[in-house]
């Protein structure tokens, strides 16, 4: 699978349902190209792939998201950025809950999606 050149990755916990890892998205970084040149940010979907990888990853939900509720993007999420991603794992909803965090008081973005 292309991990589109996320760097740095380093596992803060993990339990069974569980995960926060901080990883850095840098500015070569393809998941950019293109999207706003003259003020790039992350794009949504990026976000939703980059969750889906690492659930995918550590708990076996797979690469597809099913259906998506309350997913909101609060913060652009810049070049180069140090990002945490935390996430939560329903195996009997077969639900993926998940926060970007930029740091403990500010969230890029959260959601909850369902996979098959």
């Amino acid at each position: 699978m292309e991990h589109h050149s996320i760097e740095n990755e380093k596992i803060i916990s993990r339990t069974e349902d569980s995960l926060e890892i901080e990883f850095v998205i840098p500015a070569e970084c393809d998941f950019f190209d293109g999207h706003f040149p003259e003020f790039k940010l992350l794009p949504a979907v990026a976000q939703v792939q980059i969750v889906t990888r690492f659930a995918s990853e550590y708990f076996g939900t797979g690469p597809f998201v099913f259906r998506a509720k309350r997913l909101k993007f609060l913060l652009p999420i810049l070049p180069d950025s140090k990002v945490g991603l935390s996430l939560a794992v329903n195996k009997e909803k077969k639900s993926v809950t998940f926060s970007f965090l930029k740091n403990q008081k500010d969230c890029y973005s959260t959601g909850t999606y369902y996979y098959e």
